[in-house]
């Protein structure tokens, strides 16, 4: 059985929280502090697909990640900017299931007119800001004290990726996901993320 990458399907949300679970149960990677109910998280996906890419990687008929880009800020002249956030079940580290997603994911907002992307990352976690440099990432800021978590206040970093050319101005379209899905570049992005993968 191939991989797949491909849009979050409802089908998908229980191998989701599978693997995001024990990230709001035991660290302080999410400031989420309790499971969602699997329809809500459905909820939530389908409204971050109302625009945006939600990708999972399925693997031997399993989650073996996800990844996604979501709104950052409601203000208009941000539009261009989005979060983005890739979780991946531990049976599957070391597949390179993380650069699959996000190599596709990157195409894909890119195509849409995305000028930026913001990583939040709670440090430290040396092998999270390793994995978004190697993207081009570059740190932007840092809050030493933005939120508590784990009988501590918790210190976060933001990293920033511009994918636009910064001399230009940005498309005065950002184009939806539902528009780019039947265009060669969804497949081509698709493609791209799977070659990445570490078989």
């Amino acid at each position: 059985m191939q991989p797949i990458i491909r849009l979050a399907e409802e089908d998908d949300v229980r191998g989701i929280l599978e693997i995001y679970a024990p990230f709001i149960l035991q660290t302080a990677v999410t400031f989420e502090e309790t499971v969602p109910e699997e329809d809500t998280f459905w909820e939530r996906i389908q409204l971050i697909m109302t625009e945006l890419p939600f990708l999972v990687c399925e693997i031997e008929g399993r989650i073996a990640g996800y990844a996604y880009a979501s709104g950052y800020r409601s203000r208009a002249s941000y539009r261009w900017t989005k979060e983005v956030s890739v979780y991946v079940h531990p049976d599957f580290h070391r597949r390179r299931v993380g650069n699959a997603l996000y190599t596709s994911l990157n195409e894909m907002v890119r195509f849409q007119g995305i000028a930026d992307l913001l990583a939040i990352i709670t440090l430290p976690n040396a092998s999270s800001v390793a994995f978004h440099e190697y993207f081009g990432y570059r740190k932007c800021a840092e809050f030493s004290k933005v939120g508590y978590k784990l009988n501590q206040w918790q210190k976060v970093g933001w990293f920033e990726l511009f994918l636009q050319d910064e001399n230009k101005a940005p498309k005065d379209r950002i184009l939806p996901l539902d528009e780019i899905t039947d265009l060669p570049i969804f497949q081509e992005a698709i493609q791209k993320g799977l070659d990445k993968l570490k078989i």
